[in-house]
């Protein structure tokens, strides 16, 4: 019943053991110690099944009533862990042969990227993130002003009391992290710098400025190389890391993004930026973006990764065509195969991505072809056609609405009766934006292209609105994003209507994609 899940997966889990008393998954282990045992570590699985209710599953256990009733049953399943040491879920084997796309722990590995990178970790979202820059700027202002004040405070002690007794902690003036503690300790000034104001991706489909800086974010991890600037050029393949709550997903960015963009995720990108000063601190990781330094581009494709994949098109000299562009869409192609994804499922779920190379060169181009088209879809989603699902007005007219009545606070479904239940359930053709606006006959294949656990309408849905954190008490408003950065007050439901478009284009895609087939 593990509700630590979303999505099918989390349909698949069933009923709660111990209702709204538990969301992690419940398991009963007998632990059987017999010195006179001809054979030692046995492991006798039985998995109580799919799609359960609470009900069901608790009628299946009394019925069994004891463990000799699951023998009974011949209901045991021998389980031999694999070299992995996994129990059950256990790997594709097959999968070892195919290249890494990165590998931080053995530096003599042969991988298709040179360097890759986690989001940026603020430890203080609420603070470093806003959708209004006006706002985010004050934000951070008024937090490092209270910082130096407690650091002023600090600094007439004539004996320095333990950091932790001293400092006030009101989550309404700072948010303190351990890296901040250490910098007080230091008493170290970190100013504000405007040039670290920057736009983010913070979850799918939804940008915020964000302020991206070491001194007052947690980590920044590689980020740096990657965008070292607000203007960097770079296209960055993100996946879900490894031990994500959630399955497998994939999606391409050009910004910086934060550490849960996607589950845990990684970031492979095209292109990594060196200084062009010999300054050999400057890059080291958990340094900040410079906005002043000049940079010098290089490949974040290996060698080594290109060649891999050229030699393996030798006839006719077609693998020595290939360019490191054309292997990058390749990956970001692939990696949206359902085969792919559901072949590979629980290696995905325990390791970063290994790449096969297709049988035919006419299927890698095929792929590659693929991941250069989904990649415009979803980079150009605020650009796109909107989807033309039909505007339930009211009274009004589109010519005479006014900025108020774009307004969003929190889009939700209309609500429809389950012909079989008779309990309410939510219809996903109707989308209730607010009070003055509803969008009917939405496609419901929309709902199919799911990123990071969720349909990527349903992104929208959730951060296209009106939040307050509770402990900051920091208020947080996309329509602010709408009117301060993009200047149109529709951009809500103009961005609503994009990423339907964007989700049936991509499900084209995505069934177009060749059958995955592997030497």
């Amino acid at each position: 019943g593990n509700q630590r899940t979303s999505g099918e997966r989390s349909r698949q889990e069933g009923g709660k053991i111990f209702g709204s008393g538990s969301r992690a998954p419940i398991a009963i282990t007998l632990l059987v110690k017999n010195p006179q045992a001809k054979q030692h570590g046995q492991i006798h699985w039985h998995d109580i099944g799919d799609y359960l209710t609470q009900s069901q599953k608790l009628e299946i256990v009394t019925d069994f009533k004891s463990v000799k009733g699951i023998t009974n049953a011949k209901a045991w399943t021998t389980v031999k862990p694999d070299a992995h040491h996994d129990w059950i879920n256990q790997r594709d084997e097959s999968f070892d042969e195919f290249i890494k796309v990165g590998d931080k722990k053995d530096k003599s590995a042969k991988t298709i990227f040179e360097n890759y990178s986690r989001g940026l970790a603020t430890a203080r979202d609420s603070w470093c993130y806003n959708f209004s820059k006006t706002n985010l700027d004050f934000n951070m202002k008024r937090m490092i002003a209270f910082y130096h004040d407690e650091l002023a405070r600090f600094q007439k002690e004539d004996v320095k009391p333990r950091v932790d007794d001293f400092i006030n902690t009101d989550s309404a003036k700072i948010s303190w992290n351990r890296g901040l503690k250490n910098d007080f300790t230091k008493q170290k000034k970190l100013p504000f710098k405007e040039l670290c104001v920057t736009q983010s991706l913070y979850r799918p489909f939804t940008k915020q400025w964000a302020y991206f800086d070491k001194d007052y974010n947690d980590m920044v991890y590689q980020m740096p190389k990657l965008f070292p600037k607000s203007n960097t050029e770079n296209l960055v393949i993100s996946v879900t890391g490894v031990g994500a709550k959630k399955s497998f997903s994939t999606t391409i960015i050009n910004l910086t993004s934060e550490l849960q963009l996607l589950s845990n995720g990684q970031n492979f990108p095209l292109y990594l930026y060196e200084p062009t000063t010999s300054d050999d601190e400057l890059f080291q990781s958990n340094q900040s973006a410079d906005q002043t330094q000049e940079y010098n581009r290089k490949d974040g494709i290996s060698d080594d990764g290109l060649a891999h994949f050229q030699a393996a098109y030798p006839a006719k000299g077609e693998g020595s065509s290939l360019s490191k562009e054309d292997l990058f869409y390749y990956i970001y192609g692939l990696l949206h195969s359902p085969e792919y994804r559901t072949r590979y499922a629980d290696n995905l779920s325990k390791e970063l991505p290994r790449i096969p190379a297709v049988k035919q060169f006419a299927d890698f181009m095929s792929y590659s072809k693929a991941g250069r088209e989904l990649a415009h879809w979803h980079l150009n989603y605020e650009t796109v056609k909107c989807y033309p699902a039909k505007l339930d007005l009211g009274k009004q007219t589109l010519k005479g609405m006014q900025e108020k009545d774009y307004y969003v606070t929190k889009m939700k479904f209309a609500k429809t009766k389950d012909p079989e239940t008779g309990k309410s359930i939510n219809d996903k053709s109707t989308i209730i934006y607010n009070a003055h606006i509803t969008l009917t006959d939405i496609p419901l294949e929309a709902y199919d292209y799911i990123v990071n656990g969720k349909p990527a309408i349903e992104w929208v849905m959730e951060r296209q609105a009106v939040t307050t954190d509770k402990k900051s008490g920091i208020v947080n408003d996309a329509n602010l994003w709408a009117t301060e950065t993009m200047q149109n007050p529709k951009y809500p439901l103009e961005l609503l209507q994009r990423v339907i478009t964007v989700s049936l284009e991509t499900n084209k895609l995505v069934d177009s994609l060749p059958k995955l087939e592997i030497d």
